[in-house]
């Protein structure tokens, strides 16, 4: 055969796999650090920022990042023509000891992109300092959060975002971060440093998937958190086969909002186990994303008629 057709097939095999997979298509992203100067709150030496080897990798289907000590934010914008204006920042998961980055990161803001949302990767604080106490909100992330979706609106006209429609995703530990900061944004956990802290904090939306650390032993929602007035909507998501964070954690979430008069929804899937993503399978948690595009529609976040998915 001729050279020219094995240089035409080639061109079509990767033209079809750019066209199936969004994670392809998405520019490569803008990358800002979180904090100016030096990060507050933070001490001692756990060494240089890496990904995991897959000897020491919690699970194998992740690269999973550590010893983060200079949060940044990593901004991946939908292309013009499909921008709705929302955004949503997004917190991978890990036990607050590493980060899930393209499980429950990248490959989520390439959906967030494919429905037209500017997703926004938040890389915070990992794992929990020596002697740190075991508080939860973990004391680094939800400073790391707060000061983000500050930052993030502070440049929402720059990056074509509309600052009233700025919203939080977060899976596992980083739904916890999510609740945490939605939660917490009447209390800013920090001394103000510059002009970006004078604005607000508060996710205008939420949504955390399969979270972990609110049930009690006892059934209740943990003590240590709060529903303020003023709490923004919130979407909750479980498999209620997990056996890492049980969906009993979204479940008594879902109650103390709706006691609490905050706008909430709770999926709960047969199946789905622990650390689902964003990623398409047989079993019908992978249809959440749908789902959710369905609520942001109800709140008003997107267009009824934007006929997106």
């Amino acid at each position: 055969m001729q050279p020219s057709y094995y240089f035409a097939i080639t061109v079509f095999i990767v033209a079809s796999l750019i066209l199936a997979c969004p994670a392809l298509r998405a520019d490569k992203p803008t990358v800002l650090a979180v904090w100016p100067g030096k990060v507050p709150g933070d001490y001692g030496s756990i060494g240089e920022e890496r990904f995991r080897s897959a000897a020491e990798s919690p699970t194998k289907d992740a690269k999973w990042l550590t010893n983060v000590t200079r949060p940044t934010i990593s901004i991946y914008r939908p292309p013009k023509d499909k921008n709705t204006g929302a955004a949503m920042l997004v917190c991978p998961g890990g036990g607050y000891w590493n980060l899930a980055w393209d499980l429950e990161g990248e490959e989520v803001a390439a959906w967030l992109n494919s429905v037209g949302i500017t997703g926004v990767v938040l890389k915070y604080r990992v794992p929990r300092r020596a002697g740190q106490p075991e508080l939860l909100p973990a004391p680094g992330p939800l400073l790391d959060a707060q000061r983000a979706l500050s930052l993030v609106r502070s440049r929402a006209r720059e990056w074509d975002i509309d600052p009233n429609r700025i919203g939080m995703v977060g899976f596992s530990a980083g739904g916890h971060l999510v609740l945490s900061t939605a939660t917490n944004f009447d209390k800013r956990a920090y001394e103000p440093i510059d002009a970006v802290d004078t604005v607000s904090c508060r996710p205008d939306f939420a949504v955390a998937v399969y979270p972990g650390y609110l049930a009690s032993k006892a059934g209740s929602l943990e003590s240590y958190m709060r529903i303020p007035p003023g709490t923004p909507p919130i979407m909750l998501v479980h498999a209620n086969d997990d056996t890492v964070a049980s969906a009993e954690n979204s479940a008594v979430m879902y109650l103390a909002l709706k006691r609490a008069g905050i706008p909430v929804e709770l999926h709960v899937y047969a199946a789905g186990e622990h650390g689902f993503g964003v990623r398409k399978s047989a079993k019908p948690v992978s249809t959440w994303t749908d789902r959710c595009v369905d609520w942001l529609r109800n709140q008003g976040i997107l267009k009824m008629t934007t006929g997106l998915h």
